[in-house]
């Protein structure tokens, strides 16, 4: 469902997002007929791409493994679950690595201009970051 909210927030914001010249790719740890129900599912106007062996998220240093388990219960995901439900945001089919944290870049001329690496299943990069780390 935290992933689906992320999408959500990029999918709506995906005007403001590319006007400048910007490209969106997520990317997924499910299969391939996994990531194409969920771009059906959540009307995803951008590419999405697969790691099913983990290797981009390794590169990333993205978090995620058996600590992330005894977060799920925190009340910062607590919180960011009544949020994602309250907005109509649903758990699907968990990915191969459904531990796996997220994690949102932003890069120019390749360099990397702004991360933000996900503390918790419930933490998405603010959009405002976001859309600051685009203007520099």
């Amino acid at each position: 469902m935290f992933c689906r909210e992320h999408a959500a927030q990029l999918r709506d914001n995906y005007e403001q997002l590319t006007s400048g010249g910007a490209t969106i790719i997520a990317i997924g740890t499910g299969n391939a007929m996994y990531a194409k129900a969920f771009v059906t599912d959540e009307r995803i106007p951008f590419m999405v791409l697969i790691d099913e062996d983990g290797d981009a998220a390794d590169a990333a240093s993205v978090r995620g493994g058996a600590m992330m388990l005894l977060k799920l219960a925190s009340p910062s995901v607590l919180k960011a679950g009544a949020r994602a439900r309250k907005a109509g945001h649903r758990q699907g089919k968990t990915g191969a690595r459904s531990t796996q944290l997220g994690a949102t870049f932003v890069i120019k001329n390749n360099t990397v201009v702004y991360e933000h690496l996900d503390n918790d299943v419930g933490d998405h990069a603010p959009m405002e970051q976001v859309l600051a780390a685009l203007q520099k």
